[in-house]
């Protein structure tokens, strides 16, 4: 059987930040922001789901590294196809940067020991695009990035057309290896409506604690709508290479930076006001 592995993340909305996102230190408001299913991650799923459909033998697993409501994403994965799902949760992994982040999920991919991995390029509340590639280093495979198509793969080898600045290219590599996924690439597939109906029940063990949970009888009867959670113990996980002990990266300092009325300018349509409001941008070099 081929193992398809995808690494999905649950991020702030950052998209659509609004006048209460960002805190008086100048760091996120992760309350204020709707947590969501990274947009990247998203398209490495339909791509992974892809090259389910193109193999007899394949399954399609997701693993995402968070608090435990971060299993809705893998819910939501699963309504859309896939087949399985993890969460990679402990205290001791908070604080990590890409690095220590990085470690974690290697360490538990080798739990699973998968053929083919996917993610997104970058997530939309870091842009840091480093997770992915310091994972296929630490995992040894060769990896493609800013994949764009899958455009053929069999039991041994994938080939799918990057997307880069200047133009495309086709890359062939065996297998297992990486695969990060270009915000180009195709939407991922809407839900399954059977799926929907068959997974909607699916908890983390955590989740099952609730004392107010309804349904704790049929867990019992349906195995599989346990997701699985994973602590840095279970991974093997060195408590130097997690967290903030195992982050050399530091914030040094950060700046809010807030927009005001007094920083806008109305202008006409009018010749004059348009050749001045370019010679204002070539002054300030904002262009040219």
């Amino acid at each position: 059987m081929i193992k398809i592995l995808v690494l999905a993340k649950q991020v702030p909305d950052t998209r659509n930040v609004g006048k209460d996102a960002m805190k008086e230190d100048g760091t996120v408001n992760r309350a204020a922001l709707p947590a969501i299913f990274n947009p990247d991650d998203m398209c490495a799923l339909e791509m992974a789901l892809q090259a389910k459909e193109h193999l007899s033998n394949a399954e399609v697993y997701v693993l995402t590294m968070g608090p435990s409501r971060a299993a809705e994403i893998i819910r939501e994965a699963i309504y859309r196809g896939a087949d399985k799902g993890f969460v990679l949760t402990d205290r001791k992994f908070a604080g990590s940067d890409t690095l220590a982040t990085s470690y974690a999920i290697a360490q538990a991919a080798k739990k699973l020991m998968p053929d083919l991995i996917f993610c997104g390029q970058q997530a939309i509340d870091g842009d840091t695009a480093q997770v992915g590639p310091q994972t296929a280093e630490k995992l040894a495979f060769p990896q493609i990035t800013y994949a764009e198509k899958l455009v053929e793969i069999d039991d041994t080898h994938i080939v799918v057309k990057r997307r880069l600045e200047r133009g495309v290219e086709m890359v062939k590599t065996k297998l297992p290896a990486l695969i990060t996924v270009h915000g180009n690439a195709p939407a991922c597939r809407p839900r399954n409506a059977k799926r929907v109906m068959q997974y909607k029940h699916a908890q983390t063990q955590t989740e099952r604690q609730d004392e107010n949970n309804k349904y704790k009888d049929i867990y019992k009867e349906r195995p599989y709508l346990l997701i699985e959670e994973w602590s840095a113990n279970y991974v093997n996980a060195d408590e130097n290479m997690i967290g903030l002990s195992g982050s050399p990266t530091k914030v040094k300092k950060i700046d809010n930076v807030i927009l005001t009325n007094k920083e806008s300018k109305t202008i006409t349509s009018s010749d004059e006001d348009i050749e001045q409001l370019m010679l204002e941008l070539l002054e300030t070099r904002i262009i040219g």
